[in-house]
């Protein structure tokens, strides 16, 4: 077993503006920190099995969800998602956000852009 952090992991790109950093990276468990630009986001989507929690480290979030409701989550704060929950997270500020996003089981491979499976 050995420490991780983002500066011994490969970065990927995704969304629009946003990196990610894979800390835990398992079947059963996913734990990304991730950051995203100024006036940034991503599409919507879901996870048909995936549970996600999304924990700010530093700035302001808005997490949109497809019934129209926008939830902010400042640092310190945790929003979970439930499975097939259409979601996207937007940067509204002048400034990078951080957070980490923890998947159970790992969202790799089930992330969903068109509709929802019923």
């Amino acid at each position: 077993m050995h420490p991780v952090s983002k500066s011994t992991k490969k970065a990927y790109r995704w969304g629009n503006g946003g990196i990610g950093w894979p800390l835990v990276e398992t079947k059963g468990l996913l734990v990304v920190e991730e950051t995203l630009a100024p006036g940034c986001s991503e599409k919507h989507h879901y996870h048909n099995q995936a549970v996600q929690c999304f924990f700010m480290l530093a700035g302001r979030a808005v997490m949109q969800f497809a019934d129209g409701q926008d939830v902010e989550i400042d640092t310190g704060m945790a929003l979970h998602i439930p499975p097939k929950t259409r979601h996207a997270i937007v940067n509204q500020t002048d400034e990078e956000i951080r957070f980490l996003v923890i998947s159970a089981p790992s969202s790799r491979g089930d992330r969903h852009e068109g509709e929802q499976d019923k």
